[in-house]
């Protein structure tokens, strides 16, 4: 773990610095994954580091006060901002239309607040929910940079448990909180324990489909299989239609940090 974190520190200011820029913000919902972050960030960058809350009226009182403990305990900068009025002026009765809303408002915010510092946004989203396609495509699942993508939901509990993450957020149910009562682990139907050892299993340890199936529940791996596959467009650039010699997305693949 204590390599782990010396990693990740240095990545994130890596990422930032060789860009210039030297500040950054994250969004703060209250869950581990972005509280998380949020310590790492605050302890590479320090107060050029900023979390941004953007409750709703559909987020619970605990998920901003865990978020303000948060940063009272590690003393990280923020500031909240409520994206209530934007859902009261384009209402939604659908919930996951509305939770997609949601995600694309924060983020647009959070790309504008570190505009306003000259700075990035730095991701949230874990490798559990970018495999599953378990977030909004330019809504949370945007950013400049992620520090936490290529950890497992459940490595994410130990992790927040070693860099000392307050105990409310570490034992409360994993929720995106985009709606009352919504919970990740009753909207895929099986815990995060169980989603990761297949995941795992899967993509680190390459077993084939037929080796899952004789290990693992069929409808767990079934499942599993079928939203990695189908939120593959989660993961990629938009595909450009290929016209020419050299196409975007194809075969012209600078490196993003290419300079002249």
């Amino acid at each position: 773990m204590k390599l782990i974190k010396k990693y990740l520190i240095k990545f994130i200011q890596e990422e930032l610095y060789k860009t210039g820029l030297k500040k950054a913000v994250c969004g703060l919902s209250g869950g581990i994954d972005s509280a998380v972050v949020a310590v790492l960030a605050k302890e590479s960058l320090g107060d050029n580091f900023k979390a941004i809350l953007l409750p709703s009226q559909h987020s619970s009182e605990n998920s901003i006060t865990d978020a303000l403990n948060l940063c009272k305990k590690f003393d990280i900068q923020n500031e909240t901002i409520s994206i209530a009025p934007l859902l009261e002026a384009y209402p939604i009765n659908n919930n996951l239309r509305k939770g997609n809303f949601s995600a694309r408002m924060r983020m647009a915010i959070l790309y504008d607040k570190a505009s306003e510092i000259n700075g990035m946004v730095i991701g949230t989203s874990n490798k559990s929910e970018l495999l599953l396609g378990y977030g909004t495509i330019f809504g949370d699942l945007a950013s400049a940079f992620n520090p936490i993508g290529d950890l497992y939901k459940s490595e994410i509990f130990e992790f927040a448990k070693f860099l000392g993450v307050n105990k409310e957020i570490i034992s409360k149910p994993p929720s995106a909180d985009l709606w009352e009562g919504q919970s990740d682990e009753d909207d895929l139907g099986y815990s995060y324990t169980q989603i990761d050892e297949v995941l795992s299993k899967f993509v680190d340890e390459r077993w084939t489909k037929k080796e899952l199936l004789e290990n693992y529940d069929k409808n767990l791996v079934e499942m599993l299989l079928k939203r990695v596959y189908q939120n593959q467009f989660k993961r990629k650039m938009p595909l450009i239609a290929k016209l020419k010699a050299r196409t975007i997305t194809h075969d012209f693949l600078y490196e993003r940090d290419v300079k002249l």
